[in-house]
């Protein structure tokens, strides 16, 4: 099973335990196989940095070496624009369609109300947790 994950799954994930954070854990547990993008890397890195809870320096690179070395990178080679009220979510549509997966992870209410894009599922961390 290919997924994506929304920037939210990991910062929700790394610094609170709850669905986001199983999420991550079944990751790190080889139970589905990651796909991202530079694009949606550098969204994270950013988002991290700039975050109110600040990570140490070792520990950022950590996640960001953990994420590069357990992910299939793709190049998205086709700009979508179906997020109209939040265009930068549509890195993750592209990233999805790049990879061919079969669910994105988001808790995101500009996503999720998509439901499904070119047969990928888009869902809450809740709902894919009770498919694994």
């Amino acid at each position: 099973m290919k997924v994506v994950l929304d920037t939210n799954i990991f910062i929700s994930g790394i610094f609170w335990k709850g669905s986001s954070n199983k999420v991550i854990t079944n990751w790190k547990e080889g139970k589905f196989t990651l796909v991202t993008s530079l694009e949606a890397i550098s969204e994270i890195i950013k988002v991290l940095k700039d975050f109110k809870i600040k990570l140490p320096d070792d520990m950022l690179r950590e996640w960001i070496d953990l994420i590069v070395r357990n992910t299939i990178i793709v190049e998205p080679k086709e700009k979508i624009a179906i997020v109209k009220d939040d265009p930068k979510d549509n890195i993750f549509i592209e990233t999805a369609v790049a990879g061919n997966v079969d669910y994105i992870i988001s808790q995101d209410k500009h996503l999720l109300k998509l439901k499904e894009f070119r047969r990928i599922k888009i869902i809450t961390p809740e709902e894919f947790l009770k498919l694994l």
